[in-house]
């Protein structure tokens, strides 16, 4: 056998004898034509001899020649013995390399016996080698297999853990809170704070952080007060480094409740700088903001929810559900429409009234509602409302938005009762006798074809067919709390703070009456109350994102939010209404 590299022995042994073998030949044939010259030579004598016999005259030449011929036989002779001692020699040579060579190649062959036993018994271990591997790896598949086996029980266990919790929270009828604590960032440092080095620079040290995925943890250190940790439960909770996507992730059911027949409404709340917008829309450069879905690792929920919406709408029939979209902002407790345009076409900020109508909901007349087709209009459309959004710098955050932006996309479903949809040209005369081209909606006037201003209400075509009903997705975005010592505002924007730490205080109280079970709740001492009157009080599926920031610097401002979180989720108001749109659905 051939070792795996190198040249073996008993490769080169042979190509020694071969060699030993060539120079033998050679020899040989030296002898040879050595013994042939020898022949002639004896030949020429032989000849000498017979001429001399022959003749008798001219004595004393004969002598002469005699004499002659043997100095040459003499001189032939001592050639042919010193070329037969030469032959002896090589013959000699030969034999004794003869000899060598057989005791190289049984020394090579011996070596070679050794190197095989040598293989072979390296082969038999490897083999046992191998079989232990093999036994390993089956051990290893086993306990992976295993190991994959408890994982999916776990994650079935623990996804039936939660939806046996959200059945428990939907028939209790709760507010659904989720907390998001964003990362420590530069500005998180207190004055005279104890704060660690991480590289290049200073960093105060976290005192609300996750413990889990439903627990907070808020370390209440105070000056002359000893250390109290307290802990609070959500139905989910974001530690610093979880994703965009994560957030969203448990967002996504909602949406299709949402095709499903339910309202739904999600609100992002905290104090200014905490991470709301960031959560609710992404990040927010300094000059003109443009979403991008490119970037979908940063996109907030409004964006995705947009693309989620439209993906969801993309599997049922063509033509089956339209929708619109309308852009409010809450600012200084006024209503102010963000996509209402002047009479050259330009978007402008129009100030608008709420109303309560007949079914005891609140709506805004002439609010402005635009049809899009999808996700990329629906972001255009959201763009140009965020261009009018007020927004002035704080010492808490250079961005910090001075309004509560509520943006509503309404979609409007047209249902079959028995003889499935119609054909194309009809879904879009309905859609077009719906939709007018006017933006605007007249309360006093039911039978206007303009589009209406209360998205969940149920309409009736003339048909008996045919049934149409609206569903509507809110997505606010709360201006944040603030304290006016660590904002360090003044004049107008001091003005806004106190409009907005109001409004979001009559928030607080509106849970407290609901919770309380009170006879009356005070939605109309806010605009921001009156206006998510349906959404807080009303039968749409409510989420609440808490926002807070882990530094010890706004512990303060994180308690509150957190406070308010607690209280919210012990709102009960019954359990969520669904549209009465006909044929089989499933909630979410």
């Amino acid at each position: 056998m051939r070792p795996r590299s190198g040249i073996s022995p008993s490769f080169v042994s042979e190509q020694r004898i071969r060699q030993l073998e060539q120079k033998l030949r050679a020899k040989e044939e030296r002898i040879i034509v050595l013994e042939t010259e020898n022949a002639l030579l004896h030949l020429k004598l032989a000849e000498s001899q017979s001429m001399f016999g022959k003749s008798s005259t001219k004595e004393l030449l004969k002598s002469y020649e005699k004499c002659k011929l043997c100095c040459l036989h003499g001189s032939v002779r001592s050639t042919v013995i010193q070329l037969y001692g030469t032959i002896q020699r090589l013959k000699q040579d030969m034999k004794n390399l003869r000899l060598s060579a057989l005791a190289f190649l049984k020394d090579v062959q011996h070596q070679s016996k050794n190197s095989f036993y040598q293989i072979l018994a390296a082969v038999q271990r490897l083999q046992i080698h191998n079989e232990a591997m093999e036994t390993f790896e089956i051990k290893a598949l086993e306990l992976e297999q295993s190991l994959l086996d408890v994982s999916e029980r776990y994650q079935k266990e623990k996804q039936k853990r939660k939806i046996l919790h959200n059945s428990l929270i939907e028939l209790r009828g709760n507010i659904r809170v989720h907390c998001r604590i964003r990362p420590l960032l530069p500005f998180d440092t207190a004055p005279g704070e104890l704060v660690l080095e991480d590289r290049h620079r200073s960093i105060s040290e976290k005192v609300v952080c996750a413990v889990d995925d439903e627990t907070v943890l808020v370390k209440c250190n105070r000056p002359g007060h000893a250390l109290i940790n307290k802990t609070l439960q959500f139905e989910r909770v974001y530690s610093a480094a979880e994703t965009q996507g994560t957030v969203f992730a448990d967002v996504s059911p909602l949406l299709i409740s949402l095709l499903d027949g339910y309202n739904v409404c999600i609100m992002a709340y905290g104090q200014t700088g905490s991470g709301k917008t960031y959560t609710m829309l992404g990040p927010q450069p300094e000059d003109n903001f443009a979403f991008s879905l490119e970037d979908e690792p940063e996109l907030g929920i409004i964006p995705r929810a947009a693309e989620e919406v439209f993906r969801l709408i993309s599997e049922k029939p063509p033509g089956s559900h339209w929708v619109d979209v309308s852009v409010v902002e809450v600012y200084n407790n006024d209503v102010f429409d963000l996509l209402a345009k002047d009479s050259c076409g330009t978007t402008i900020g129009v100030k608008r009234d709420i109303v309560t109508n007949k079914e005891g909901k609140s709506a805004v007349p002439l609010l402005v509602y635009e049809p899009v087709e999808d996700e990329v209009e629906f972001l255009e459309l959201v763009q140009k409302g965020l261009q009018l959004r007020v927004k002035h710098p704080t010492l808490v955050h250079a961005q910090s938005s001075r309004s509560h932006l509520v943006v509503t996309l309404t979609i409007t479903t047209k249902a079959v009762l028995e003889d499935g949809f119609g054909d194309c040209s009809d879904q879009k005369l309905n859609k077009e006798h719906f939709f007018s081209s006017s933006h605007s909606v007249n309360y006093d006037k039911p039978t206007c074809p303009s589009r209406s201003s209360s998205p969940a209400q149920f309409l009736n075509e003339s048909t008996e067919k045919h049934q149409q009903m609206r569903t509507k997705l809110q997505l606010v975005d709360l201006a944040g709390s603030e304290c006016v010592g660590l904002s360090g505002v003044s004049g107008a924007v001091l003005r806004e703070t106190s409009f907005i730490n109001r409004s979001l205080s009559a928030l607080a109280d509106v849970l407290g009456a609901i919770s309380d079970h009170r006879s009356h709740v005070p939605y109309r001492n806010s605009k921001l109350t009156h206006l998510l009157q349906d959404s807080i009080g009303g039968d749409a599926k409510l989420l609440l994102v808490l926002c807070v920031s882990p530094s010890q610097k706004y512990i303060t401002e994180s308690l509150q939010t957190l406070g308010f979180g607690t209280r919210a989720r012990q709102v009960q108001r019954g359990q969520a209404k669904k549209r009465n749109q006909p044929g089989p659905s499933k909630s979410k």
